[in-house]
């Protein structure tokens, strides 16, 4: 058996940004790898997770998930291989899905790693469409829109991890329209002609959202899946149908603004069209999980359900390529790769 690391890299939030966050935010520092307690173990990182909600955490506010600890390793979901145990639940050589990310190693109780299998999907979709995006998109659209067959939907961020699935999840499950927005013309053309989208439109394009929207859904929307807010969502309440359903799940637009937005100029409408508006967190819907992975996986092996992931290689290129996830640069799910 090799030797057991005795240091690791691991990012540290050193700033709280304002605004846009920049590389002095943060730091990259050697640290000693904890000794592997009873009931741990010791995991070498193979691949960890870039995600939009992870802003929020670098605000020293409450909220639903803590902020993240100046000068303390960051974390977020990971996977890896089991290279020391000291639990009789997982061995070494089991692959696990866990949440100390941003590190090249994380000793934790077993309790708090689940074993996957490789055989199912490669080991990097259980941080996006057999993980926690994928659990939002299926939970988001079924359980908190209340989809129903036969349903025009429309989904904003539709190119990105959770955006991509909800739209195909909505087509597999009958719906009547599906429609989308990105932020480039790459990535309107994936959207049709990959994940069989009924419709998408460029939203960085002169035309304004609301109406794109209306020329892309001339009968109306009874599903808005939010993952942008602002103009999007305004654009949304107007193409609702009566009786039509919000699920919001993340403002990606405001996530980085200094001054307040705006509401949706229309939200009275809210009141005659009956909408009915719930925000969306995956921690809710644990009692899916089983259910969404043999449903989902299925659809993967099937070829019916496509997804795309965004690979930036190197612990050292962890913050840039969550710099670039904000921006946009990601197609389906980003994630730090710390293989060659």
């Amino acid at each position: 058996m090799s030797a057991l690391p005795v240091t690791g890299r691991e990012w540290h939030l050193i700033a709280r940004p304002h605004g846009w966050p920049t590389p002095d935010d943060f730091a990259l520092r050697e640290a000693a790898v904890p000794e592997v307690g009873e009931g741990q173990i010791l995991v070498r990182n193979q691949h960890f997770s870039v995600d939009p909600y992870m802003r929020g955490r670098m605000n020293d506010v409450k909220s639903y998930v803590p902020p993240f600890r100046l000068d303390q390793p960051m974390d977020g979901g990971a996977v890896g291989e089991v290279i020391a145990s000291r639990a009789e639940s997982i061995a070494v050589g089991d692959h696990v899905l866990h949440g100390l990310g941003w590190r090249e190693y994380a000793v934790l109780d077993a309790t708090r790693a689940a074993k996957i299998d490789p055989s199912l999907a490669p080991i990097t979709a259980y941080l996006g469409v057999l993980g926690m995006p994928g659990l939002t998109a299926y939970a988001g659209l079924l359980e908190v829109a209340s989809f129903k067959e036969g349903d025009a939907v429309f989904v904003s961020g539709a190119a990105g991890a959770v955006g991509s699935e909800v739209g195909q999840i909505a087509r597999l499950k009958g719906a009547s329209r599906v429609i989308g927005s990105a932020g480039s013309d790459e990535k309107v053309k994936l959207l049709v002609e990959e994940y069989g989208f009924d419709a998408a439109f460029n939203y960085k394009h002169g035309d304004d959202v609301m109406g794109q929207l209306r020329a892309a859904a001339p009968e109306g929307i009874d599903v808005y899946f939010d993952n942008v807010g602002g103009d999007h969502l305004e654009a949304a309440i107007s193409a609702l149908n009566v009786h039509g359903r919000i699920a919001v799940c993340g403002m990606i637009s405001m996530y980085n603004a200094t001054e307040p937005s705006p509401a949706p100029r229309n939200l009275a409408m809210v009141i005659g069209k009956r909408l009915r508006m719930q925000g969306l967190l995956v921690s809710d819907h644990a009692d899916l999980q089983s259910k969404f992975v043999e449903e989902v996986s299925a659809w993967i092996r099937s070829g019916e359900l496509k997804y795309r992931e965004t690979k930036v290689t190197g612990v050292e290129n962890g913050v840039e390529a969550f710099l670039g996830m904000l921006r946009g640069e990601n197609t389906g799910k980003m994630i730090v790769s710390l293989e060659g």
